[in-house]
């Protein structure tokens, strides 16, 4: 089994950007919040131990602490932001509220040298990092000596060189910190000595074993959402069990243009994988018939689906386990300590829980990966890269690319727009550097001259956006004469349209769609 670190959450935002750091390494890691660390520390046998931020204080005394045997155990610690502070005050030291407060880019001087730095950063130098802080350490505890300050914080990283702490003020897992990922590397590399030997061939061979061991010889059912998860999750699967798997594709109306058709394509021909395909549109599309709640959609399609899938599944005369695409990020939010969902069929189905009237155990043979290390095994099961690279396209589809009432008609509006905008954006070699990309009809109409005739049509909005992980997200500059060539075969090739525009707001952590 290859070395692992184990990451114990205190409720950061970028918690999950820890753990994408330290497996860019080769090194297998968990995130578990604080609270739960003490239940599998044991048997998952970390070689170190990360400690991230938080929004709390440690001045106050009800806030969330570190297991305090996790000092005794002889393993490297690295403690980041609230990390930092919570291991300073644990073991002796002293931490305030301050007027002296951090956040957005800062530089820190390195003082004296560190292992941590090693190869990094050198003694006298200056280097810039992401603040992000208000409270800061202000006495260290026996055996920690300064190695760098900044403007604020002047015990902006500390050491003991011993026993194998640190700590760090600043947040080394945002791509703001532009050492920050070496200076992981260096910690759970050379500090903690891990091997680097985690690999996607490893985990595929490692999972397949996995799967055999647990289904046997009973059947596995695998709803296909069109989707990158659930599509890497069935061919996995069927590498491991063969025909003991069968897929169910339920095709709600409100996919993307040609979708459906690829997806009964892959499946069927190329990997000859048992697939049902149900054409249930007119059952969705009657069912939404005047439903403008973008969450009430949510729920109706999800019901839906779950409804449609166990009536095909009943067809095929039942199965004995549920495979799902659930993604290492609905894990971890499943067990935040903050609260959250719990046993929950993938989240872009948006459903709210698995039917106690099913009677299936679950397959996830990817609960433990995050969107990018799935796409990186869809490659290692020989997916094209075009279908593994696609853009993100959740579950329910053009319902929350509608606003509104949702009818045939807009569907297929929106389908054709979006067709023609994606394609735009694949002529002009922009497709890979855009991490998601679609139209949306807007819930208004505008009059419009076109040719000799006024019109009075939709809007349509074009929306694109850079992101790493989802979590944040900010719009793509495309240059003007892009846009107004995808605008123009907009117009003029989509009978509904006669005005488009583009989005040009930003993600925030925590928002997920555009409705």
């Amino acid at each position: 089994m290859s070395d692992k670190i184990l990451i114990l959450d205190f409720g950061s935002q970028v918690t999950q950007l820890i753990a994408r750091r330290v497996r860019e390494t080769g090194v297998y890691c968990e995130i578990v919040p604080f609270n739960m660390a003490d239940e599998m520390i044991d048997d998952y046998a970390p070689k170190g131990i990360i400690l991230s931020g938080g929004p709390a204080s440690v001045t106050h005394s009800d806030t969330p602490r570190a297991p305090e045997r996790i000092f005794n155990m002889n393993i490297p610690i690295l403690g980041i932001c609230y990390g930092q502070q919570t291991m300073v005050e644990q073991l002796g030291g002293k931490v305030s509220t301050s007027d002296h407060q951090e956040f957005g880019r800062a530089f820190v001087d390195v003082k004296n040298d560190c292992t941590l730095f090693d190869g990094v950063w050198e003694s006298g130098t200056n280097n810039e990092v992401w603040m992000s802080h208000g409270d800061r350490v202000e006495a260290l505890p026996d055996g920690f000596d300064i190695v760098a300050v900044s403007e604020n914080a002047p015990y902006a990283v500390v050491a003991d060189e011993a026993r194998k702490f640190f700590g760090v003020q600043f947040h080394p897992e945002v791509v703001h910190t532009p050492s920050g990922a070496a200076l992981l590397k260096n910690f759970v590399r050379e500090i903690c000595g891990c091997s680097g030997d985690w690999t996607m061939a490893s985990f595929r061979e490692t999972k397949i074993l996995e799967i055999r061991e647990q289904v046997g010889d009973k059947r596995v059912i695998c709803g296909l959402s069109g989707g990158v998860d659930s599509s890497v999750v069935a061919v996995l699967i069927h590498e491991a069990i063969g025909d003991q798997l069968t897929c169910v594709y339920v095709d709600h109306g409100l996919m993307r243009a040609g979708e459906s058709e690829q997806v009964v394509s892959l499946f069927r021909e190329h990997y000859n994988i048992k697939l049902i395909h149900r054409d249930a549109s007119d059952l969705f599309l009657g069912e939404l018939a005047g439903v403008t709640d973008p969450e009430v959609k949510r729920k109706t399609i999800g019901k839906l689906f779950i409804d449609v899938f166990e009536e095909e599944a009943r067809n095929v005369g039942g199965a004995d386990f549920l495979a799902q695409g659930t993604l290492y990020p609905d894990v971890i939010e499943s067990v935040s300590f903050i609260g959250g969902p719990s046993v929950t069929i993938k989240s872009h189905h948006n459903v709210g829980g698995l039917p106690e009237r099913m009677n299936m155990g679950l397959v996830e043979p990817l609960r433990e990966l995050f969107k990018d290390e799935v796409r990186d095994l869809g490659r290692e099961l020989g997916l094209h890269n075009d279908f593994v690279s696609r853009h993100p396209f959740p579950g329910p589809g053009l319902a929350i690319r509608i606003p509104g009432e949702i009818t045939r008609e807009k569907a297929d509006i929106l389908r054709k727009a979006d067709a023609i905008y994606l394609e735009e954006i694949r002529k002009a070699g922009l497709y890979d550097d855009i991490w998601q990309a679609f139209a949306v009809l807007l819930p208004v109409k505008t009059v419009g001259v076109m040719g000799d005739a006024r019109t009075y049509d939709h809007v349509c909005a074009l929306r694109a956006v850079t992101s790493t992980d989802g979590m944040t997200a900010d719009y793509f500059p495309f240059p003007h004469d892009f846009l107004g060539r995808a605008a123009t075969r907009i117009i003029n090739e989509v009978r509904g349209v006669n005005r488009v525009v583009y989005d040009i707001t930003s993600k925030p952590p925590g928002t997920i769609e555009w409705e």
